[in-house]
């Protein structure tokens, strides 16, 4: 009996003695802290983790060294502002040590939407030639597996071999699979501003802006009351929160095109949930929906939608739309340009995230006059004055008091553009490329920005249930 019991005591403390290292939880960063990071400049960057409850936890970086204690398995270290450069060594250290190498101090920028925001170096124009010069040490790039979540995450998934879920410098190598619009949108940021640029990509084709919203803030939007929401932001936005950054870039809308009329409420909800998230009202900029025929030269849902992406930008503060109208595609809802859209949107993110004094759209409308039997339209944004680039005007029409639009002619005068047509005695409302795809767009500002397509009228939208089936004017 005691040689049992001795063996059984024996045994148990040779249980505890392997059980003990196993059980001890290393200290461990949260995956979007590793070698190649970006860290946000000029604020403060928290950096957060695992580790086991009570445990210290020491964070150093750029001569900077913040603490704090692991409570329920996590700890935080918020680090003061620090200044671009690099590359730097972060170590995270408690019962163990970890470092972290080749880290800069940068800008840090996140790129969401759907599939022309995923379409990446490979899919869009002369993928060869991009990659072959995309070699740069200054540029980072982290891409988040596409996946959906019922709750929110607290990390995304690392798998270095499918590049997902780790920082990777800037190369032939890792940037075809890349977002083609985030990379240029990062290339030229990094070309402008000399520092250092991350952008994770978070990105899933098909998807709906419902999708991308966590549920309890979807719900509370009218017209959303009882939408299903939040599971791409539960498993691809949430891990992301707080990771210092900058700014967001986003490329979606197609998805919406059939409910027009709901969109900028929802589009506006989305990007207040997203900045309270971040605690931040960071500069959110976004791509107008491309020219594409869709099947329909008589259909209006991509115009409306635009028509609801003009007046996010209109009403939200800090963001901008860039314009594509001079790159869609009749039959491809993909185009294949996708670097000035990049440069555009880093155009824009120099004026609203930098203050830059350079013009970053090209015409809005403002106003319109009826004079003479003529339409007078003022605008915004007219930079160094307008320019019907390639020839005469096209993409107006104008109608009288019946409603019915007719093809219009259109001079500039100015800074304005005067529109009337033979066949309306009395105009009273404008459109310019309102349908979903109309060739030839070819009002710009001497820059080389093009307007964006407008009405003057508020006729019923198409994609509005409340609207009568033959609204005026369609």
């Amino acid at each position: 009996m005691r040689k049992l019991a001795w063996m059984t005591t024996a045994l148990a403390a040779g249980l505890v003695f392997l059980a003990g290292p196993a059980a001890r939880a290393d200290v461990k960063p949260n995956p979007l802290f590793g070698d190649n990071c970006v860290l946000q400049q000029g604020t403060k960057v928290p950096v957060w983790g695992t580790a086991d409850d009570g445990e210290e936890v020491k964070v150093s970086v750029a001569g900077q060294t913040g603490k704090a204690t692991a409570k329920d398995g996590r700890w935080r270290v918020d680090l003061d502002a620090l200044k671009a450069g690099g590359p730097h060594e972060m170590t995270i250290e408690g019962k163990n040590k970890l470092t972290l190498k080749n880290v800069l101090v940068g800008e840090v920028w996140i790129a969401s939407g759907q599939s022309n925001m995923q379409w990446s170096v490979a899919q869009g124009e002369n993928p060869k030639d991009v990659a072959a010069k995309s070699a740069n040490p200054k540029i980072r790039l982290f891409t988040v597996k596409r996946q959906g979540a019922a709750k929110p995450a607290d990390t995304v998934p690392v798998e270095p071999k499918a590049q997902l879920g780790v920082w990777l410098e800037c190369g032939p190598e890792t940037v075809m699979n890349f977002s083609a619009v985030a990379y240029h949108f990062a290339r030229y940021l990094n070309k402008a501003s000399d520092v250092p640029v991350g952008v994770i990509n978070t990105n899933v084709g098909g998807t709906a802006a419902e999708r991308w919203t966590r549920k309890d803030v979807l719900n509370k939007l009218p017209g959303f009351e009882n939408a299903a929401g939040g599971d791409l932001y539960n498993a691809m936005i949430a891990p992301l929160v707080p990771y210092a950054m900058k700014g967001a870039i986003w490329y979606q809308g197609e998805s919406n095109a059939g409910a027009a009329y709901k969109y900028q409420t929802l589009f506006s909800g989305m990007i207040k949930n997203w900045r309270e998230d971040w605690k931040e009202d960071f500069p959110f900029l976004f791509v107008q929906l491309a020219p594409y025929w869709n099947g329909n030269s008589e259909a209006t849902q991509y115009a409306e939608l635009r028509e609801a992406q003009l007046k996010t930008w209109q009403t939200v503060p800090k963001t901008a739309m860039a314009v594509i109208t001079d790159h869609g595609d009749e039959k491809d809802i993909h185009p294949k340009p996708k670097e000035p859209v990049g440069e555009r949107l880093a155009l824009a993110a120099e004026a609203v995230a930098y203050g830059k004094k350079v013009v970053y759209s090209g015409p809005v409308f403002d106003k319109a006059e009826v004079k003479d039997g003529k339409v007078v339209l003022s605008f915004k944004h007219t930079g160094g004055g307008l320019d019907a680039k390639g020839g005469s005007l096209v993409g107006f029409t104008v109608c009288g008091e019946d409603g019915k639009f007719v093809k219009a002619d259109a001079e500039i005068d100015g800074d304005r553009v005067v529109v009337s047509s033979k066949d309306v005695a009395k105009p009273a409302q404008v459109r310019y490329g309102w349908a979903n795809y109309v060739a030839g767009l070819n009002l710009f500002n001497k820059e080389g920005l093009p307007a964006t397509p407008f009405r003057t009228d508020d006729f019923p939208l198409t994609t509005d249930p409340k609207a009568p089936k033959a609204a005026p004017g369609k």
